[in-house]
């Protein structure tokens, strides 16, 4: 067996230092906020040079406890990609708002920005990009079509901590950033968590009361927020993987990198391209075939770990349907729904099994 990601084999290196983690938290007593947490949000800030890090109970959250800082209501409209996690545009309706929907470049997989502008209205108040599988999206021409219109800009940068975009780091190139630390990702807890990072000193000041249902002082609320708290004893293991983030990405980029080296020209099968001046840290690494569906059979017939993200586009989901939108309407997702399969780019991943990987390909795509 080879899995997409294999946690145990990743930890065992540090094993000792999260059982300790572990220990201290339980002799503490302090499980909710408290030195742990305040700990970590420091680190995280400093480690993506920002002024605010708010940690909180997953990456929905974040991007929740965000929009209602930034008072998102109904009847306002807010701009994303249907070809990505739910969370993005659920989390929009959830506060009554609608979420529009803008296609992916078929490249990159990340909202197409030829076509963003043509998508705002007079409704509209902000703009959620997705730096999808860990690539970041074109933010330079994202945040120039934000100012002509007054919009703010949430990064979805669920799975994108670390990457960036001509030398910015993802989540500090809007007014927020949302991170998602499930076990899955690159720098993942134990369980739930994470977090929004914002220069932003009032944000920063409402997204910690929300957090904790609105009150700035205990049992005082000033706004009706909710239970967005992230448990302190995530926040422990993950102050302990933190420094080793940066070693990760490095081991993602390499095992990239032997794809590319050895499937780079192999016809049936494309790769995800190399964008000069932005790093991509390879939350997954997902290919385009258009023999998808047999690829996915011999994975899994071999007993390697593979996965489709995502199977059904957003605007084709049927809690969506009263948007309007139907089949067609973004070609370019619903293409990638149905010819894209992520392969393992775990970063422990031995040389062997990637051989393993590379010949299963080319011996189902000759």
């Amino acid at each position: 067996m080879i899995p997409m990601l294999n946690l145990p084999r990743l930890h065992a290196p540090f094993e000792a230092e999260l059982k300790a983690a572990f220990d201290a938290m339980l002799s503490s007593g302090r499980f909710i906020n408290g030195p742990a947490v305040t700990r970590f949000e420091d680190e995280l800030a400093a480690h993506v040079g920002v002024a605010h890090a708010i940690g909180v109970s997953s990456g929905t959250d974040a991007l929740l406890a965000t929009m209602m800082a930034l008072h998102v209501k109904p009847g306002d409209r807010v701009i994303t990609t249907p070809y990505t996690f739910f969370a993005t545009a659920g989390c929009i309706s959830r506060l009554g708002a609608t979420p529009v929907f803008v296609d992916i470049d078929p490249e990159s997989f990340n909202i197409d920005v030829a076509r963003l502008e043509e998508a705002v209205t007079d409704d509209t108040v902000g703009i959620i990009p997705v730096h999808l599988f860990g690539r970041c999206a074109d933010m330079t021409e994202v945040n120039a079509i934000a100012a002509r219109h007054d919009l703010w800009v949430l990064e979805d940068a669920a799975q994108a901590v670390g990457a960036t975009h001509l030398g910015a780091s993802a989540g500090t190139m809007g007014i927020a950033g949302a991170f998602s630390f499930f076990p899955a990702k690159n720098l993942g807890a134990l369980g739930d968590g994470g977090a929004i990072i914002t220069d932003d000193d009032d944000l920063a000041a409402r997204i910690r009361a929300l957090r904790g249902h609105g009150a700035k002082v205990k049992y005082y609320h000033d706004l009706v927020g909710g239970n967005f708290r992230l448990d302190a004893l995530q926040a422990a293991l993950l102050s302990v993987k933190l420094p080793r983030l940066a070693a990760w990405e490095e081991g993602r980029r390499r095992v990239a990198g032997k794809y590319r080296e050895t499937l780079g020209e192999f016809s049936g099968i494309i790769l995800p391209p190399v964008k000069e001046g932005d790093d991509h840290v390879f939350n997954q690494y997902v290919v385009r075939c258009d023999r998808r569906d047999e690829l996915k059979a011999a994975f899994e017939e071999a007993g390697v770990g593979c996965a489709i993200y995502y199977p059904v586009p957003l605007h084709l989901q049927p809690c969506f349907a009263d948007l309007g939108y139907g089949p067609g309407d973004f070609p370019h997702s619903e293409r990638a729904a149905k010819e894209t399969l992520a392969i393992p780019v775990d970063p422990a991943l031995e040389e062997n099994d990637q051989l393993v990987i590379i010949n299963l390909i080319k011996r189902i795509l000759k």
